[in-house]
């Protein structure tokens, strides 16, 4: 649409502002409106079985059903309702019905390209706000006004002279080579995780790394698209290295030892680890902390630095099988080997324990007050949790103890009384 074009149509509608049939224009334009709505409602809830290709193309028809069949609506009504009313409004629909739609395409694809990202909601409203400022300052003629005024705010940065219209095409230039790095960095990702025989670790690197070299490269292309020379960037690229040495050191530390943790395989998703007072299953690994997940829920975000530079305990590093260990004491006066077969039983009755290794109990120490047994058995799902099998096992050994008459004791003390008349006994 040419400037003359645009001007005659802006011309048009204002001229229509003052008409009587103003109105039928408006109800002509929300019937179509309307009718849009309804078919686009008819189309989302019709449930059809089908495979990926299908459903996404049938996703992308539905995020474009409104504006795609309001611009049809209003293309076929405009003929029917020329020789009667004045149509500059549908005239006016056009390009803002069509923007509508092409938006709505472009983060389709983004949103299902970069799936879990929580900004493109808020970033779709912003550029939509953007182009339809845009759109409107092109049909009412005033757009190479603003571009001029734009243009006229200069700045020096380094040896070359920038503009703040400059800024902004880089901006944009930068936010389209980043969505389209991101978008392809996410195609990577997919065909990684769809590769057969490839170590998690390895999959979350390579994924990581291409999409970094992606982004980096969109910047080094999408800047000097609109004549930005990356020269000037210097300043801020060692001020960015000066933030690194001085307070980003823990940052910077944070991402390398997880880069370290991702390439030597020490940790793995699933893993039961241990780390200071923190126990639990390792849900996932980021470039800057590790998260573990306890039997109770909660999750605990540990710096990646921590695992790299302390001791961990890996339950499940080479081997997932666990040992667990379960102290009991019993009377002197008790049947010994009865309470070892007792315990050794009360083990082998409970599912989750391996048959081999087979439970065993050791007999630990000749204490003050009774003697001390240790039951041993292996599981080899430490991540479903031990205390409740602990639980059950040790109700089990009270349950036999009580019917077999073994006792377990309590402190004792014994208290001599010396010098006292007649021979007092001794108290215990």
């Amino acid at each position: 649409m040419t400037q003359n074009q645009l001007a005659s149509l802006l011309h048009g509608v204002l001229a229509d502002l003052r008409e009587p049939d103003l109105v039928w224009q408006l109800l002509a334009l929300a019937g179509c409106l309307l009718l849009a709505k309804l078919g686009e409602r008819l189309l989302r809830g019709k449930e059809v079985e089908a495979g990926r290709a299908w459903e996404l193309g049938r996703g992308g028809l539905q995020r474009i059903a409104f504006p795609l069949l309001a611009l049809v609506l209003v293309l076929l009504a405009r003929p029917l309702a020329q020789p009667w009313i004045h149509v500059n409004l549908f005239s006016l629909a056009y390009p803002l019905l069509a923007s509508m739609a092409m938006i709505r395409l472009v983060f389709y694809v983004l949103r299902v390209s970069l799936v879990g990202a929580a900004w493109l909601g808020q970033f779709e409203r912003v550029f939509a706000t953007l182009v339809w400022i845009i759109v409107a300052l092109h049909i009412t003629g005033l757009l190479p006004d603003a571009i001029a005024a734009l243009d006229s705010v200069a700045f020096t940065a380094g040896k070359q002279k920038l503009s703040l219209w400059h800024v902004l095409q880089g901006i944009a230039a930068l936010c389209a080579t980043v969505l389209a790095a991101l978008w392809l960095a996410s195609s990577i990702e997919a065909r990684l995780n769809a590769a057969v025989g490839l170590d998690n670790n390895l999959r979350a690197v390579f994924a990581r790394l291409s999409k970094a070299l992606l982004i980096l490269l969109a910047v080094l292309i999408g800047l000097p698209m609109v004549g930005i020379d990356l020269t000037t960037l210097s300043v801020f690229g060692g001020a960015l290295g000066v933030g690194l040495g001085l307070g980003l050191q823990k940052i910077a530390s944070n991402y390398v030892s997880g880069f370290i943790i991702l390439l030597d395989n020490s940790i793995r998703i699933g893993n039961i680890i241990s780390v200071g007072a923190d126990r639990g299953e390792v849900t996932r690994i980021t470039t800057r902390y590790t998260v573990l997940k306890n039997l109770a829920g909660v999750e605990a975000l540990v710096p990646n630095e921590l695992l790299v530079g302390t001791v961990v305990q890996n339950e499940s590093y080479s081997d997932p099988h666990v040992r667990i260990a379960l102290p009991v004491q019993v009377s002197y006066d008790s049947d010994l080997e009865r309470a070892m077969a007792i315990m050794v039983a009360a083990a082998q009755g409970q599912a989750r324990v391996l048959a081999k290794p087979a439970p065993l109990v050791l007999l630990q120490t000749f204490a003050d007050s009774g003697i001390n047994l240790e039951l041993g058995f292996w599981v080899a799902d430490p991540a479903a949790g031990v205390g409740l099998l602990r639980s059950e096992i040790n109700l089990a050994i009270w349950r036999e103890f009580k019917q077999a008459g073994v006792t377990i004791p309590f402190p004792q003390r014994e208290v001599r009384v010396i010098g006292g008349t007649g021979g007092a006994p001794d108290c215990h």
